[in-house]
């Protein structure tokens, strides 16, 4: 089966991301998939390359016959007196 017709099969996920500033920029990556990372001068164009990191994260596991991992990352807030 190619790739292309694994992607059209997949269902949507939901990854968590986590962004951190930088000195120059923001840097993001993928708990759930390691070495999944992006980069970007705004929030907005660092989650913009964080989606197109982990399409082609997720074609390469595809491509290399490894399984895809499914979200399991929780993200939570906590708020503390500081």
């Amino acid at each position: 089966m190619k790739v292309s017709e694994i992607l059209a099969k997949l269902k949507l996920m939901r990854y968590a991301i986590v962004v951190e500033k930088a000195k120059n920029n923001y840097s993001a990556y993928v708990p759930d998939l390691p070495g999944c990372v992006a980069t970007g001068f705004t929030i907005e164009e660092t989650e913009r390359e964080m989606r197109e990191a982990i399409e082609f994260h997720i074609e390469g596991l595809i491509e290399d016959g490894l399984p895809i991992p499914q979200p399991s990352s929780i993200v939570e807030y906590l708020e503390v007196t500081a």
